[in-house]
């Protein structure tokens, strides 16, 4: 709480795109939420319909942080700030057709649901299979066309990359009930050749899709089963503040827990990468945080709120003596000295009980001059002056002290 009597929050614009309007949805809960909590850092939400327009309103310093897929480009001064989930690589067909391996695929036409987003996942195939020769041939396709594409016999497979949560699980499902009304499952294709894949396509990695995630009984697929994954960034560009994305990443933790009954993907939330060597360096304000190494309050401001209320104090001194050396004193009494006396009282306090039974009383005294003042019978502008003085000081007294005794407790 004490923070935010020295700083106005921070609002970071952030730019998001999917296809599907779910990573919209999430980051604007997530905005929300940092609003309602009174976090420091507040989030803008920019809506770029795709990855690669994040992307580039990041790199273009139109945007200070990105969703973004790892296999986006443009991504050279983008900082990882958190792990949000990964997509898996789904490469679909009806239990009918034949084939269980992309190598074993010939005269196919698979349709791409998204269209440019996986552009590189299929260059990326394309670099180890031999599609072209195969005769695969690979066809854009939208989402709401799946379904149609596949029963009219214009695709005979879909490729599409979800995470594998149970709301993206149910959309790849629907893709196959116009094609077998019972409700029998797609089969799943594995890409056995995920690891070359992989070599040549580093933001890739090999990964087993587990028995049983598309049906249980009878399990589909039936054995754990070789695909592709990529991950998806919350990233911020290297040049935004490194106090700044450290408070950021601490209230996304934060929020996280707080917003994962309503979004489960949020599970799969987790610290990207520290290596050197990772696909996207991590923020050093992000990694500040994931190490431990984050200062508190005190640690940042302890010094100024010390030495700014010295200075404080000795100005306040100076128009008290000015002011009763011009002869101020046959004036009203003002209750400029009672107020600067309660400075020894903030430092005694022993609980905030205390604090808030002399913030009361400090409270009425302000009142009583500032009315005072209203009527005409209170005090000239030099000790005006000195009691917006006074009471600045108190109030960073007042903070500084109400946080040392939430430390001590």
């Amino acid at each position: 709480m004490s923070y935010r009597y020295f700083a106005k929050p921070v609002v970071l614009t952030v730019a998001v795109g999917s296809i599907d309007g779910e990573a919209l949805s999430l980051i604007s809960a997530v905005a929300a939420r940092l609003t309602t909590s009174n976090a420091h850092v507040r989030l803008k939400v920019v809506d770029t319909n795709t990855s690669a327009k994040a992307s580039e309103l990041l790199a273009t310093h139109k945007a200070d942080l990105a969703v973004v897929r790892g296999d986006t480009g443009g991504l050279e001064d983008a900082r990882s700030v958190l792990l949000l989930t990964h997509g898996v690589v789904l490469l679909m067909a009806p239990s009918t057709a034949s084939g269980d391996s992309l190598g074993d695929l010939r005269n196919t036409t698979i349709g791409v649901i998204g269209g440019a987003i996986n552009r590189p996942t299929v260059d990326a195939l394309k670099q180890v299979y031999p599609l072209d020769r195969a005769k695969v041939i690979f066809q854009d396709v939208s989402i709401a066309d799946g379904a149609t594409a596949l029963s009219s016999g214009r695709v005979h497979a879909l490729l599409a990359v979800a995470p594998l949560t149970e709301k993206y699980l149910t959309k790849v499902r629907q893709f196959f009930q116009r094609e077998h009304p019972k409700g029998s499952a797609p089969k799943l294709i594995a890409i056995e050749s995920a690891g070359a894949v992989a070599n040549v396509a580093q933001y890739y990695e090999s990964y087993d899709i587990p028995k049983g995630t598309l049906r249980g009984a009878p399990p589909v697929p039936s054995d754990d089963l070789t695909s592709l994954r990529v991950s998806y960034f919350l990233v911020a560009n290297k040049s935004v503040n490194n106090g700044t994305i450290t408070d950021l990443t601490q209230s996304l933790v934060d929020v996280r827990r707080d917003l994962l009954s309503q979004y489960p993907i949020l599970a799969q939330a987790a610290a990207p990468s520290t290596d050197a060597d990772a696909l996207i360096p991590i923020h050093p304000g992000a990694a500040t945080y994931y190490n431990g190494n984050q200062q508190s309050f005190l640690d940042k401001y302890d010094d100024k709120l010390y030495y700014g209320s010295l200075l404080l104090g000795s100005l306040i001194s100076i128009i008290v003596a000015a002011w009763r050396f011009a002869g101020s004193g046959n004036t009203p009494q003002s209750m400029l000295e009672p107020l600067y006396e309660f400075g020894n009282e903030i430092k005694g306090a022993k609980s905030e009980a205390q604090l808030e039974e002399i913030e009361k009383r400090i409270d009425d005294i302000l009142k009583s001059e500032l009315a005072r003042n209203a009527n005409g019978e209170g005090a000239d502008s030099p000790a005006m002056a000195a009691l917006s003085l006074t009471a600045h000081r108190l109030q960073y007294l007042m903070s500084h002290r109400r946080t040392m005794l939430r430390k001590l407790n």
